[in-house]
């Protein structure tokens, strides 16, 4: 694109921010879901060898090891199904809320909006994204008995009804909405301090979204520690039927 600066150019439609939010969405999670059954792993109450692992890498193979290849991808199908609708919902909630509250404008004033445009779209995400969660981190679990994601939901909703799937909807949005603000708010600021022409640049958007994301992870991983308890509050009852058999 040269020196054109692209930031300037005429905004895309809805479609197209419903397309590569939803693309996004799925990459991501799909990418990044070995590491994230660790996570719920390790967050959850049910003991599990993985809490003695020094490092994610060794909680990663460890369970490969005792479990198998395909264990750390349990739920990625429902993580996949429900990503991505929700990320596309919100990548065009937050283009079309941001464009309104900054009047298209970019500059450090500005830095507010992109907080209250993150909020907006978190509110939509996640309406959609909770139950996807879930479900996602009732089958990552080590004693999960679910065979496969759509059994999950059936058991969720005929044991527990619909309200299950959002138990943890508020402690989600407390969690969120300041990770969403933080987020949004140093990658809009660092964005401005790396690339103040506003050119293409794909480094200072890789740079910028690492330290946004990493910041908006430290200040809220307390929260995210107890969505996963309120999702798998069901686990241990199954931890302890299967060390008793």
């Amino acid at each position: 694109m040269g020196e054109e600066e692209y930031e300037t150019l005429p905004t895309h439609s809805v479609g197209v921010h419903l397309a590569a939010g939803a693309v996004a969405g799925a990459v991501e999670h799909c990418v990044m879901f070995p590491f994230d059954s660790v996570k719920t792993r390790l967050q959850s109450l049910c003991p599990c060898p993985e809490t003695k692992c020094p490092t994610p890498m060794h909680s990663l193979w460890n369970i490969v090891r005792r479990e198998g290849w395909l264990r750390p991808l349990r739920g990625v199908n429902a993580v996949a199904a429900g990503s991505m609708p929700a990320h596309a919902l919100y990548f065009t909630v937050y283009e079309k809320s941001k464009g309104l509250f900054t009047g298209n404008t970019v500059g450090h004033a500005n830095t507010l909006s992109y907080g209250a445009a993150g909020v907006l779209a978190t509110l939509v995400h996640d309406a959609v994204m909770n139950p996807a969660e879930v479900v996602k981190q009732r089958m990552q679990m080590q004693f999960s008995p679910y065979g496969s994601s759509l059994e999950c939901v059936r058991c969720i909703y005929r044991r527990e009804g619909m309200a299950a799937f959002y138990r943890s909807y508020t402690t989600q949005l407390v969690m969120a909405i300041p990770f969403q603000s933080v987020h949004f708010m140093t990658y809009e600021f660092w964005q401005q301090v790396l690339n103040p022409e506003h050119k293409y640049d794909p480094k200072s958007h890789l740079v910028a979204g690492g330290m946004a994301g990493g910041l908006a992870a430290a200040v809220t991983t307390p929260l995210d520690c107890i969505k996963t308890v309120l999702n798998t509050q069901q686990t241990p009852e199954f931890c302890q039927k299967d060390s008793v058999l």
